[in-house]
């Protein structure tokens, strides 16, 4: 059956609203001025709709209400503590269906509200937090040397983590352990009494998205693999959202998207380990992964340094992994296998170390020099476990980098550049943070309960 133009102008208006309410969320934080105007009206929103291409949406007012469901649990997420009316304020959505929407939310485990507050204006208010009592969220992370897994709460609190130290194997060898593991810790006594929203995947290689494919990780040998399939053959019963995502990208999105309000504007992560990868994250109005055309965004390790140096597992000459990656360590200096880090540290005191140690720092520091002045990234995180390396890797790098930073940034905000010494979580951590993201935005499906 046809539709009026009123109606079309309903649904129009209405879902100009609702995209004009997600992107408020950033405020005030971000400025203003680069945030979309809010039609008056429904004639108004049609001027700049006539092209709608969803008019099976004109008075859905469930869709609407799904809409007012991701915006509140994201706020929340964003910002804990928030009243009802600081909800509805913030939100532009009226205080009746914010009051309606957050009692949903209550009734079904997703948000708790804690006693009354006095003192600030207006009447007291009682604030609203994301429950973590109720969901779990299941992250796991593939190494070149280990997988481990991780369950979670809402907000990020790791409940319960298993890790298998050792060889990967190949895919099919991968899959049947990281399944054992995902089962032990579905069966922790931490949380097996939780709904498990979901499994998030991270893996050492560009991933194909919307496709699920690990496209390549060649320090693996590993190439084309449906990963998913493979460990759904072993958790068949597995309930919930299923991705699978980068490890550096996973990283960058725990480092940004567990920080609240917090989360830098863009954000890169660079990881350190058997390879070298990168994640990119822009801030606004939530994190969101830059990709790339071919979702090979990232890939700093693959970039060149040294135009016809020492071969790299991906073919190509002088990448900065033959001069930097974890892989390259151990071969310039004869540690075939076993714990890098221990036997490295074990041996600082060796010229040959230090000197492998130092050009290895020069080569990072030129990574990020070179990284900074494309994106230039308000906060870089260096993760991974060289990191932990003693000797003049870390200083030389950070001396190289802060020495490169005169003329184009003599007047700009500098680069913060942290370091996680301790970052074996975190990717795990990030998978299962973009499993709740994904849920969080799901309105066009609806809010898994």
């Amino acid at each position: 059956m046809s539709l009026r133009l009123d109606e079309l102008c309903a649904a129009s208006y209405a879902e100009l609203r609702q995209k004009v309410l997600l992107n408020r969320l950033a405020a005030p934080r971000r400025n203003p001025a680069f945030l979309p105007a809010a039609a008056s009206s429904p004639r108004e929103a049609t001027t700049c709709m006539t092209t709608h291409t969803r008019p099976a949406r004109a008075g859905d007012q469930s869709y609407l209400k799904r809409l007012n469901r991701s915006a509140i649990l994201e706020l929340v997420r964003q910002e804990p503590g928030l009243s009802r009316a600081e909800l509805a304020a913030r939100t532009h959505v009226t205080k009746v269906t914010v009051g309606t929407v957050v009692q949903e939310l209550l009734d079904e485990g997703w948000l708790t509200e804690g006693t009354l507050q006095h003192g600030g204006l207006g009447r007291p208010g009682r604030p609203v937090h994301l429950n973590e009592d109720r969901h779990v969220i299941i992250g796991a992370d593939v190494g070149v040397q280990g997988l481990r897994v991780v369950a979670t709460t809402l907000t990020g609190r790791v409940l319960t983590r298993h890790v298998h130290d050792g060889p990967t194997g190949d895919p099919d060898t991968a899959a049947a352990t990281l399944a054992a593991l995902i089962t032990a810790a579905q069966n922790d006594p931490a949380a097996r009494d939780r709904q498990l929203l979901g499994l998030g995947v991270a893996v050492p290689g560009p991933v194909s998205q919307p496709g699920h494919l690990l496209l390549l990780a060649p320090n693996l040998g590993w190439r084309d693999v449906p990963f998913l399939d493979l460990l759904s053959a072993h958790l068949p019963a597995l309930p919930g959202l299923t991705l699978l995502e980068n490890e550096a990208n996973a990283a960058a999105f725990a480092e940004s998207y567990l920080r609240g309000r917090d989360a830098p504007d863009m954000l890169a992560y660079l990881s350190l380990g058997s390879g070298i990868g990168a994640g990119l994250v822009v801030g606004a109005p939530e994190p969101r992964l830059l990709r790339g055309a071919g979702h090979l965004a990232g890939e700093i390790g693959h970039t060149v340094l040294q135009p016809g140096g020492l071969y790299c597992h991906c073919g190509n000459r002088g990448c900065a992994e033959t001069l930097l990656s974890g892989w390259a360590i151990r071969a310039a200096l004869g540690i075939p296998h076993g714990p890098l880090v221990e036997a490295v540290n074990a041996r600082l005191d060796e010229p040959e170390v230090q000197v492998t140690l130092r050009r290895a720092g020069e080569a990072l520091g030129l990574l990020l020099t070179n990284l900074n002045h494309t994106l230039n990234p308000s906060e870089i995180v260096l993760g991974g476990p060289l990191t932990r390396l003693g000797g003049p890797l870390m200083p030389a790098a950070l001396d190289f980098f802060h020495e490169h930073q005169h003329h184009l940034y003599a007047t700009a905000p500098p680069t913060r550049v942290q370091v996680r010494t301790d970052s074996t979580l975190l990717a795990a951590r990030g998978v299962a943070a973009q499993v709740l993201a994904r849920t969080i935005r799901s309105a066009e499906s609806g809010v898994v309960a």
